[in-house]
């Protein structure tokens, strides 16, 4: 492929992103929303280990823990969208990419109240943090629907991949994601 090829192959793919960039375009909450947890790496790795570690567990626990998140997520966007802010909110934030991640890692199988507050603190720290930056001009709730559908695939990527990886690689790449989650700890 040549040089040209690729900067119009490039063009291309941006042009839609173009197209969205704008202010004031009707689904400009919604698309910001969904690509807030897929733009950031900490909001991506928490999100996809929350499906892996549903997928580990047995009973009510593989849905309990991403409606868990997602729930404490959204009331986290909701104070996020008020101002409020949570201290240490991205020190919990890089935390639970390593939390999450080590949980994977080990196919940690603990008392489900104590799996669903342990997601639930760490998805209120990832709702505050969108919820408070909700771009100017969008509208709140369709960019919390945006943020929650990213939300919902990551699980669900997540899911799928423990169905079809086989266990090593599942623990190895969320060894990799636990490494990267101590990186941003440390950052």
């Amino acid at each position: 492929m040549t040089l040209r090829n690729c900067l119009i192959a490039l063009a291309l793919l941006l042009t839609p992103a173009l197209a969205f960039a704008h202010p004031g375009h009707p689904d400009a909450g919604l698309l910001a929303g969904i690509s807030h947890p897929l733009g950031g790496l900490d909001h991506l790795l928490a999100m996809l280990a929350v499906g892996l570690w549903a997928a580990q567990q047995s009973g009510n626990a593989r849905w309990v823990l991403p409606l868990t998140f997602m729930g404490s997520m959204l009331l986290g966007g909701l104070l996020g969208f008020a101002g409020i802010s949570l201290p240490f909110a991205e020190t919990a934030i890089a935390g639970s990419v390593l939390a999450l991640s080590l949980l994977v890692v080990v196919a940690a199988r603990l008392r489900l109240l104590v799996a669903a507050s342990l997601t639930a603190v760490f998805a209120l720290s990832h709702g505050v943090a969108h919820g408070l930056e909700l771009p100017v001009l969008s509208n709140a709730w369709n960019y919390a629907c945006g943020f929650l559908l990213a939300t919902g695939s990551l699980h669900a990527l997540g899911y799928a991949l423990i169905r079809f990886l086989p266990q090593a690689a599942v623990r190895l790449g969320a060894a990799g994601s636990a490494a990267a989650g101590a990186w941003l700890l440390v950052s």
